[in-house]
């Protein structure tokens, strides 16, 4: 009979297997460390390749305390016995160095800030999506509006937009009523959009690949006026 342990220990946390040795109660030596795991708060956390403690192999090491102070070259269970007076790991933070170069530090309190840092950067970011947006040669002028805004909505946030007028048939034997209508919203969006592929033909479809400007206006919501239309006067102050 055995069971899994998981325990902290002056060398970070570990864990391990407990048997039942022939005298009965848990036996030290059925315990041992699996290297590739570390647990953190609760969570498992995949080993980073890092070495710490007592994983570190150097015959002689560079120390930096955790001020950055150095603190010389002496051997690893020199500079593991400074970390353990002061509750601290000995952490490998450059491996390829002659001699590598440990540093002393809370090891569980650093994975912990930068798993943090890592977790806020991946939930600011901006993850940019091709967005399709398809129209008909015979699209009426309200859904041709709306299909526009839809695209400078898309270009404010960020994403890249495939236009798409699809043909029927005859439509096919008039493709300058859907190139007329592609170079109209190529011009309308020309403030938010850069074209990055096209207008062209892939097979019925005449296609346009539009890219958020770099500095271009993020109206997102912002409604381009018709064909014809004047834009309204700003108010005289």
């Amino acid at each position: 009979m055995c069971a899994i342990l998981f325990a902290l220990s002056p060398d970070g946390p570990v864990c391990g297997f407990g048997g039942w040795p022939a005298g009965g109660g848990w036996g030290s030596g059925s315990r041992f460390e699996l290297p590739a795991y570390e647990i953190l708060g609760g969570v498992f956390i995949a080993d980073r390749g890092t070495r710490v403690n007592d994983r570190i192999r150097a015959r002689e090491i560079r120390v930096i305390d955790e001020e950055g102070n150095q603190l010389g070259v002496m051997p690893p269970f020199e500079a593991l016995r400074k970390a353990r007076e002061l509750g601290l790991d000995l952490v490998e933070i450059s491996p390829t160095a002659t001699p590598p170069v440990c540093k002393i530090m809370d090891y569980g309190r650093f994975l912990y800030q930068q798993n943090k840092r890592d977790h806020e950067a991946r939930r600011h970011q901006k993850r940019s999506q091709l967005k399709e947006v398809k129209f008909r040669p015979s699209t009426a002028e309200h859904d041709y509006q709306v299909r526009l805004n839809r695209i400078i909505e898309f270009l404010g946030e960020g994403h890249k937009v495939k236009a798409m007028i699809f043909h029927r048939g005859r439509e096919m034997a008039h493709q300058e009523v859907s190139r007329a209508k592609m170079e109209r919203l190529l011009e309308e969006v020309a403030e938010h959009a850069q074209v990055e592929i096209g207008p062209r033909m892939e097979a019925n479809i005449l296609v346009a690949l539009l890219a958020p400007k770099k500095g271009g206006t993020a109206a997102a919501t912002a409604k381009s006026p018709k064909k014809g239309e004047q834009p309204a006067a700003s108010p005289q102050s």
